[in-house]
Formats: structure tokens, sequence, C-alpha cells
């Protein structure tokens, strides 16, 4: 059974979504590992900061399958797939690692290059697995992550995944 790691994003209504793709994660894949949250600029466009981390977990789902059940929680939170590539999101879960798979092609690419490019990447993963060596080239997240040269542009924002959408925090 390989081991998930995907890239969690929103920057409309940010913590109302970042919670909701939590519990529907949660439902679907029963432990689950998070990386703290961070807050992070747009890139590409101009439009209000993201909030961002990583999530783990282990799936016996084929590639293909776990992509479709992702892509329908970011539905189910009124991601819209017709605006351009570089735009507001109310939720964007991408997949960067499915166990040591390397796929690059039309429909996947895996791992994601992204992990390479973006600091709100790279940063939540390597602090969720550090030793963790990358399929491609072997190296360890967390030493890539201490020669990337955006970490900076990182902010940890407190974040209670078990708030009501109202900020209230559950009981019981």
């Amino acid at each position: 059974m390989p081991r998930v790691y995907v890239s969690i994003g929103s920057n409309i209504a940010r913590e109302r979504n970042i919670r909701a793709a939590v519990a529907a994660l949660r439902g679907q894949f029963a432990a689950l590992a998070l990386s703290p949250v961070y807050r992070t600029p747009a890139e590409g466009f101009v439009g209000d900061d993201f909030y961002n981390l990583v999530a783990a977990f282990d799936t016996d789902l084929p590639l293909e399958a776990l992509a479709e059940r992702l892509a329908a929680i970011e539905t189910a939170q009124g991601r819209k797939r017709d605006g351009p590539r570089f735009g507001p999101r109310t939720l964007d879960i991408d997949i960067l690692l499915y166990g040591d798979l390397v796929r690059h092609d039309r429909r996947f690419d895996i791992p994601r290059d992204d992990i390479a490019l973006y600091a709100h990447v790279l940063g939540p993963l390597a602090e969720l697995a550090p030793e963790l060596p990358h399929p491609e080239t072997g190296e360890r997240f967390g030493d890539l992550w201490r020669r990337f040269p955006g970490s900076k542009v990182l902010r940890r924002v407190p974040f209670d995944f078990d708030a009501h959408a109202d900020g209230r925090v559950r009981r019981g």
C-alpha cells in the first residue's frame, strides 16, 4: 500500500475549505498525517494569500481512482476548473508523491515538479517527511528544503483543524 503525500491549498474561505478537505480525507483515509498550515502569497497572479499544507496517508486505491476522489473533494468545495491556471482557488489538492512511483505523462506528474519549484509545497513536505528521499533524485526532502532559496515566504498559521466553519471548537 503506497504512502501518498498531497498538497492542500486555498485562498477563498481558506479556513472553511482547508477544514473541509482535511475532514474529507480523514473520512476516507483513517490515519492522516498533517504538516502545519502556512500562509503564503499568491504566485502567478495578484490575489489573497493562500493557506497551504501537506497531508500524508496510505491507500490501496490505484492512482487514477485516488485522483478522482481528490477532484471530487475539490468540487464539493466549489472548485471551478474553467478559470486560468494561476488564479484564486476554493480548494486545490495535488498529488505530490504516490509511494516511489515516477510517472510523467499527460495526466500525471508524479513526483510533482512543484516540489522543487515552490516553498509552499516543499516546506510543508520537508517538515512532514524530512528523511524521505525524492523518488527521482534520492535527495532527502529536508536537505532540499535547507537549500531552497525561497524558504522565507512561509509564515506558519495557528490552525485548529477541528473547529467549526464559524470558528467554534467542536466538543466531544
